[in-house]
């Protein structure tokens, strides 16, 4: 019972194009379709269902760790449609699924809507990129097409640390080592220093979740290589201050100083749902000048905002920037827009000016004038 439906559902989220489907006692399955969360017309799940669903697919060691822990995660090929990045988890004692797609496709930085400068910042010799944003928000998306550019346009070795994998690449013009926790190494950090033997010249840190791996991470860029990484954090600003406030106090200058000098940039992402359906990201890149590197050693993130706001012709731009043009495209409700906006005031009022005709750019132009 439990294969036969589960490829029959996994089939379904491949060809309706769902981002994840969620197994759950007492409910039928779910997709989450464009953003939406929408039920399948079948039976509601009983205990004895979603027991038989995980086990069609789940190895022993993730059988084992899910009744020692309550909760496991992994990734698996689903033939040639998909793959597919699994979370299972008890709860009221039953057993619950959440399947998320990793499509088989890289998308063009065009498609992505990503920021030009990405491509400059990604050729450096050095140095560390983060890409940030809450979960689901695309991150491992962007930085797969990332690697895929790299990988169709430079020769180099790449190494990707992962839990799970979830794109798999295919060596082109450069060689990928793709290393997954749990099943390749032990964990991020020890994978980050065992890289840094293997000859590399990008490393793909999957999550910077503590203190080692954050710390395996700086030392890397500084010494001569690319590191990507992701963090959860939904500003550029937010992402300086949650690597810094990791470190215990005595610390943090010695930090402020080695990552002043080791991030080249930061893209923090959300995903919005896109009229009239699909989704469409919105983001905020900083590009780490001199000045913006004097900022984070001398403690003062709390400028990074206005700086992006003047480092236009850096490259750089405000989340709510691009949130403001996406709605003024007409390529997303208000609402949505709205959600996700780090000042929805004072976006609420450029909104209500843009309907009356006024806008910003135009007011700043004039003063210029």
């Amino acid at each position: 019972m439990g294969t036969l439906l589960i490829d029959k559902l996994l089939t379904t989220v491949c060809t309706q194009k769902a981002s994840d489907l969620h197994l759950t006692v007492g409910s039928p399955p779910m997709l989450r379709l464009h953003g939406h969360m929408r039920p399948l017309a079948t039976k509601v799940l009983e205990a004895s269902d979603t027991s038989s669903l995980m086990k069609s697919i789940t190895p022993e060691r993730c059988q084992q760790e899910l009744q020692e822990v309550g909760g496991t995660d992994f990734g698996f090929a689903f033939g040639d449609m998909g793959r597919f990045r699994v979370a299972i988890f008890k709860q009221r004692g039953n057993i619950g699924l959440v399947l998320r797609r990793i499509p088989n496709e890289f998308l063009t930085f065009e498609q992505l809507g990503l920021p030009p400068v990405m491509e400059d910042l990604i050729q450096r010799p050095r140095g560390l990129i983060l890409v940030t944003g809450p979960t689901g928000s695309g991150k491992t998306t962007s930085l797969a097409s990332m690697i895929n550019w790299i990988n169709n346009n430079m020769d180099r070795h790449i190494i990707t640390i992962e839990d799970p994998i979830e794109y798999f690449h295919k060596h082109n013009k450069s060689l990928i080592n793709q290393r997954e926790i749990g099943v390749d190494v032990p964990d991020f950090p020890e994978a980050i220093r065992r890289a840094l033997r293997m000859d590399p010249d990008c490393i793909l840190v999957g999550e910077m979740r503590d203190l080692a791996t954050i710390s395996a991470a700086i030392t890397a860029a500084e010494t001569g290589h690319i590191v990507f990484g992701t963090l959860h954090t939904n500003s550029a600003e937010g992402t300086v201050n949650r690597i810094i406030d990791v470190f215990p106090k005595d610390q943090q200058d010695q930090i402020r100083t080695q990552l002043s000098v080791a991030i080249v940039g930061i893209l923090a992402q959300a995903l919005l749902p896109r009229k009239p359906k699909g989704l469409v990201a919105a983001y905020e890149t900083l590009v780490v000048t001199p000045a913006i590197s004097n900022l984070i050693r001398e403690n003062k993130t709390y400028r990074i905002d206005s700086s992006i706001q003047t480092g236009r012709k850096h490259g750089m731009n405000l989340l709510d920037d691009s949130l403001f043009n996406l709605w003024k495209q007409g390529l997303v409700e208000e609402i949505e827009v709205m959600q996700k906006s780090r000042k929805p005031a004072d976006l609420k009022e450029r909104i209500e000016n843009a309907k009356k005709g006024i806008f910003e750019d135009e007011e700043e132009e004039e003063k210029d004038d």
